[in-house]
């Protein structure tokens, strides 16, 4: 009788922690959500920005090229700035720096407004991921981090289904792009209101979890403290930063250019093709509510990454052969996203067991800035094979890009693998 009342006590302590962990779960998922959504607040209206600037292709995805640029800079650095002062402060000075993209971009009478909103937009998405991530790790109880990991992904994904929806949508009613950008800053900064009154529960100094400490057995000595930059030895953690840099070149072409190149292939209106978008990210979507379950109960996370990711690579080089027709071809695309979607919560938590004990904050911002280089490189190199009409090599550089991520994750598996048996022969 006595055996089980430890066990009675750690279920009832996880009951009791459920209701904090759904909250704080909900807030990082919305603040992820709003970040996504302002990833988009340009590419949505390359066309009428070309219109009214007379601009190109490849021109705009200069502009992508430096958001990314100043938010993979600046990720990188602010994972250390994560871990010195808290998470929870930069979270509002990020979202802030969002709502003077969006009324920049408003306001732009030329290129060089666009680019003036674009780094705002940059400097905003630099600390997402390791602010996110801290929160969630340091808040949220072991046995919901799957879940955690799955909800923060697919707000991510909702994010951007919802942008170009969102953006188009208020143009088409108001007659003008730039009150699409005033509704833009309107909603984030609704999303900052809600946070600062709920602020209690994204505070990060309060409930760390034994699942972010190190583990030590009763009276061993303290353990020595490595060096901040010490994790940077990792072969994992470059492999993680690989895997997000090729992985999101196939994003960049998807999000920026799918629409344009379908236009072209099929023949359909911009007001259709504009929905692959918000297709690829919805099924996304729906592919994380599973991988969720997936990634914690997997022991082989790379495996789940490599299955899902490959059957998305072959749709998309079906799509780019030009032999689906019409609607077809844009359904494919978006059933796409449903692997990419699958293998994501798998992705963060492989993250999570290649990072060392008390450098989440850092570890998760020098990975996600591969994510920010894929996006700073991708943009202009497919940008230029729109503007000389290579729309199949659209879809073709993206599922290369996929199948290159599969090589980097189960690298990434083969590298954690001792660490994962020793911690199963120990348990």
């Amino acid at each position: 009788m006595n055996s089980t009342r430890p066990e009675i006590k750690a279920s009832g302590e996880e009951a009791a922690r459920r209701p904090s962990d759904v909250r704080t779960i909900s807030l990082v998922g919305l603040a992820h959500g709003s970040s996504h959504f302002c990833h988009l607040l340009l590419p949505p209206l390359f066309p009428f920005f070309i219109r009214d600037f007379g601009l190109t292709y490849a021109e705009l995805g200069l502009a992508v090229t430096l958001f990314f640029a100043i938010s993979g800079i600046g990720q990188a650095l602010s994972g250390f700035l994560v871990d010195r002062v808290g998470a929870r402060p930069i979270l509002f000075a990020a979202l802030a720096s969002f709502v003077a993209a969006a009324l920049t971009a408003a306001s732009a009478h030329s290129y060089f407004g666009l680019l003036l909103a674009a780094a705002l937009a940059g400097l905003g998405n630099a600390p997402f991921h390791p602010v996110d991530f801290t929160i969630l790790n340091k808040r949220v109880s072991s046995k919901r981090l799957g879940h955690a990991f799955s909800v923060h992904g697919i707000s991510g994904n909702l994010g951007w289904a919802a942008s170009p929806v969102f953006l188009l949508g208020l143009t088409e009613l108001t007659g003008c792009w730039r009150w699409a950008e005033v509704g833009a800053a309107c909603v984030v900064a609704s999303v900052m209101l809600l946070l600062w009154w709920q602020r209690d529960a994204i505070d990060d100094r309060q409930g760390a979890w034994a699942h972010e400490k190190a583990a030590a057995k009763p009276g061993a000595a303290p353990a020595k403290e490595e060096h901040p930059l010490a994790f940077l030895k990792l072969p994992s953690v470059w492999l993680c930063f690989s895997f997000f840099f090729f992985s999101t070149c196939a994003l960049s072409a998807i999000q920026s250019f799918a629409s344009p190149a379908l236009q072209e292939m099929t023949g359909l209106p911009v007001s259709r093709t504009s929905l692959v978008v918000t297709g690829f990210m919805l099924c996304g979507a729906l592919g994380m509510v599973a991988g969720g379950f997936l990634a914690a109960r997997a022991e082989r996370l790379e495996k789940i990454i490599g299955s899902c990711l490959v059957v998305s690579a072959a749709v998309l080089l079906l799509v780019s052969t030009g032999v689906v027709p019409g609607m077809g071809a844009l359904v494919l695309v978006s059933l796409a996203g449903l692997g990419v979607g699958l293998a994501g919560p798998s992705r963060d938590m492989l993250i999570k067991r290649a990072a060392p004990p008390g450098a989440t904050g850092r570890v998760y911002g020098t990975v996600y800035s591969g994510l920010d280089l894929g996006f700073t490189l991708a943009a202009p190199i497919f940008g230029w094979l729109m503007d000389h009409h290579m729309n199949g090599a659209i879809f073709q550089g993206s599922a290369l890009a996929l199948l290159a991520g599969v090589l980097s994750a189960a690298a990434v598996g083969l590298r954690i693998a001792p660490r994962r048996a020793a911690a199963k022969a120990t348990a």
